[in-house]
């Protein structure tokens, strides 16, 4: 169903989560999904968005573990009001921050994020190589795709500042950027596991879903994959189950396994 102003409102994870969304531009998709049931959080823990859009990751999250203390960070004013419907529209609480990523500690703190305030943040950055891949003419859809040489950079330094020491980031980028995650992460995170998302059975990983520790130490750990369609190409039953809400992935549940 769409409206005058130009979005959608869809439907994801099975129906449990309803999105009101820009039709053009960049919208909701698998990896956001992946994203939300790759993530670790408990109830009451502060968890922030990173670049949340409308919301997608973070409100699939919520509806996974209750009780949250949600905030959505988006700098894109029009997407942070959709992201504020789509939480009351699903029921869910969150708190909406107007804020680029590359602002200062100022300008987080003032927004109520300032330094070890946070248990978890999960962030989908623009991953898409611009030396490799032509942006999309769409402003906002290139916007939300396309990685700089200092994005990671940038993304990694906020959700570093914002975490205690212990608390948990969980990303999800190219799967061939691998090296370019891991020298991100390499200044204050540790305890790194990351978890390959295969888009066909048999064939290189597309994604990596990773998960860090601020201050963490132990070695790094890689897990089995996941596979969203079997050799065929008939979607895997297993990863439907997780796209629909019912299950979460190993990363989530290995943290404290």
């Amino acid at each position: 169903m769409s409206d005058a102003v130009g979005t959608s409102d869809d439907a994801v994870l099975g129906g449990r989560l309803r999105l009101r969304q820009p039709i053009s531009g960049h919208r909701a998709g698998h990896d956001a999904i992946l994203l939300a049931a790759a993530t670790a959080a408990r109830p009451d823990d502060r968890v922030v968005d990173l670049g949340a859009g409308v919301g997608t990751a973070g409100l699939a999250l919520a509806r996974r573990v209750a009780g949250l203390s949600l905030v959505l960070v988006e700098r894109e004013p029009h997407l942070a009001e959709l992201a504020a419907h789509n939480a009351r529209a699903n029921g869910l609480r969150a708190d909406v921050a107007v804020l680029d990523i590359a602002a200062d500690a100022a300008a987080f703190a003032a927004a109520g994020l300032g330094p070890d305030s946070v248990d978890v943040v999960l962030m989908n950055p623009p991953f898409h190589d611009a030396a490799r891949h032509r942006a999309s003419p769409d402003a906002a859809r290139a916007g939300a795709h396309m990685a700089t040489p200092t994005t990671l950079e940038l993304w990694s330094h906020a959700a570093r500042r914002m975490l205690r020491s212990g608390g948990v980031l969980t990303l999800i980028w190219r799967a061939d950027g691998l090296g370019e995650v891991l020298a991100a992460l390499a200044r204050g995170f540790g305890s790194v596991a990351l978890q390959p998302v295969h888009g066909q059975a048999g064939k290189p990983a597309i994604r990596i879903l990773v998960r860090a520790v601020k201050g963490g130490r132990a070695p790094i750990q890689i897990l089995p994959g996941v596979v969203l369609n079997e050799a065929a190409g008939v979607p895997n039953e297993e990863v439907m189950r997780v796209l629909e809400g019912q299950e979460g992935l190993a990363l989530a549940a290995s943290l404290n396994g």
